[in-house]
């Protein structure tokens, strides 16, 4: 097989996969628009050992139950409140435990970079197969 062929054939299968990848948490975000829980979350601090900056979101469910969210390492990136403060969160009714925070930054970030993977990976294939 033509080496310039297998390039081609792998990138574009990567972007495929980063386009349906890009395509599923934008559907995602709508059907949490469209069906999801919407509460008010409270910025929590973590406890004094853990080394990230970012504080946890503690939240109230629709069955009284608490539960707490950890936004990760890139929190203060994607739009999250400093403690004390408070953050909408939205859940999906029968799984409190996927909830995501609702800051457009915290919800299409992963859309982008995954969007922007693809656009490299289409890039990088179609680049290499004119050469």
């Amino acid at each position: 097989m033509n080496a310039k062929l297998l390039l081609l054939a792998l990138s574009t299968g990567l972007g495929l996969g980063f386009l349906l990848l890009a395509v599923r948490q934008l559907v995602t975000v709508a059907w949490l628009w469209a069906r999801g829980v919407l509460v008010t979350g409270v910025v929590t601090p973590r406890v004094s050992g853990d080394r990230r900056r970012t504080g946890l979101v503690v939240f109230t469910d629709h069955l009284g139950r608490t539960i707490v969210i950890d936004p990760g390492a890139y929190g203060s990136l994607r739009g999250m409140p400093p403690v004390g403060g408070t953050v909408p969160v939205v859940y999906p009714r029968d799984r409190p435990a996927a909830a995501r925070l609702w800051t457009p930054r915290y919800l299409l970030s992963p859309a982008l970079g995954w969007f922007l993977s693809s656009t490299v990976a289409f890039a990088s294939g179609t680049t290499m197969v004119t050469r």
